[in-house]
């Protein structure tokens, strides 16, 4: 302290002064600046990523429009991609198992012709420093008159009253039993040739990688359920708590097969999950991320959170399995940027990246692409300015394998 005096004497009163003016002014000019913006400016990593889907979007149909897509998000800072590659009954890459399987190699869609529109999307991504992570869109569902369902009929299930069809809007869909052995090999197969022959950097599964509570009543599961319980038919109640677990936990035990098949191949490659709250995702699609990430088999955690009122927004990032995954992985929230006939305002979405950013989560991903600026009501160039305002320096995405550690 002596020392300290014996400096502060030396310096000359004007020169003091002015450097305790310069000072509060740098003080006054940080307090000044947005929450958001400080949050941004400060925070190591952030995940900022998009979804690319086929679905109400033509953004990976033309080299050209997907050239343009990637250009626009990497200046408004974005640094992840997950384009869907299994989606409609097919894949939307050239994929000798689909070509075995389903009888086609590729979605006939005319834009992906004579294109890897996952290999582009990757070489392109990672010139401009972006991850891109494939997504496993429609899990084990299919349409009900797709060529994968009318080939092989006997991989499908069923309600108790043998029913298949299961409504999604005003489509109709059917699922793949994701207890029969044809099945599980099939949909690993086809992630373990994504892995294996493109440079990605992980990939990702929601809801659809479970199963509609309802279903799971077709010959093979009900045989398979009874050879475990004794001779015991599964429960007429779809909800029945113990029919739910046995369902969720073979589910689970597959989720491990494919952990370990992918990792042997790929170390690296991040094992993302996009699923809803876990009271959805397990009641309703027998998905129990909560284990599955207890378990170590979620290396990345992107929480669909579809809300408009910010009250309840902010109330399903505080449930306690969120709050405890958030301590061991890195865990985003997915926000609702639009549908096609659902526009959301800019300012509902930078309340909730602001929310987010505000309780420490790792960053934001926004469904889906051509709702950030096509799809809106209002213009373009608006859009991506609140993007860019959002977004105002570029940074790493977290990545629990490179050495992430939460806040």
């Amino acid at each position: 302290m002596q020392l300290i005096g014996k400096i502060m004497l030396k310096i000359r009163r004007p020169q003091l002064i002015a450097s305790l003016l310069a000072l509060s002014l740098i003080i006054v000019m940080m307090l000044q600046l947005p929450a958001s913006t400080q949050t941004a400016r400060t925070a190591k990593t952030e995940l900022r990523g998009v979804w690319l889907t086929n679905i109400d979007s033509n953004v990976l149909f033309g080299r050209d429009r997907l050239s343009s897509a990637i250009k626009t998000l990497k200046e408004l800072n974005f640094n992840t991609l997950y384009p869907t590659v299994w989606n409609w009954g097919y894949t939307l890459y050239p994929s000798p198992v689909a070509q075995k399987v389903i009888g086609r190699s590729q979605d006939p869609e005319p834009g992906l012709k004579g294109r890897d529109m996952l290999k582009e999307t990757i070489a392109q991504g990672h010139q401009k420093g972006m991850d891109v992570i494939p997504w496993f869109e429609f899990g084990f569902m299919a349409p009900a008159d797709s060529s994968l369902a009318q080939r092989h009929p006997n991989w499908l299930t069923s309600r108790r009253d043998g029913s298949k069809i299961w409504k999604e809007g005003k489509h109709d869909r059917v699922w793949l039993n994701p207890f029969r052995p044809e099945v599980q090999n099939f949909i690993q197969n086809l992630i373990v040739e994504i892995v294996s022959k493109y440079d990605v950097d992980g990939i990702q599964f929601d809801d659809h990688f479970g199963l509609p509570s309802e279903l799971g009543y077709d010959a093979y599961t009900t045989r398979l359920y009874k050879n475990e319980h004794r001779g015991k038919n599964p429960p007429a109640n779809p909800k029945d708590p113990e029919w739910v677990r046995w369902r969720a936990d073979k589910i689970t035990q597959y989720l491990q097969r494919v952990f370990k098949a992918v990792k042997a191949r790929k170390p690296n490659c991040v094992i993302s999950i996009a699923p809803n709250p876990q009271r959805v995702s397990y009641d309703l699609f027998l998905a129990d991320w909560e284990k599955w990430e207890r378990l170590g088999l979620v290396e990345e955690l992107v929480l669909q959170v579809y809300r408009n009122d910010l009250n309840v927004f902010i109330s399903e990032l505080e449930y306690p399995e969120v709050q405890v995954a958030k301590k061991h992985i890195p865990v985003s929230i997915g926000i609702l940027s639009g549908l096609k006939n659902r526009a959301v305002a800019s300012a509902q979405i930078q309340d909730q990246v602001t929310a987010s950013r505000e309780r420490e989560f790792a960053g934001v991903s926004f469904f889906f692409y051509e709702t950030l600026w096509n799809l809106s009501q209002e213009p373009p160039t608006s859009r991506q300015s609140a993007f860019k305002n959002m977004f105002a320096e570029p940074v790493k995405r977290p990545n629990v394998l490179t050495g992430w550690k939460p806040n």
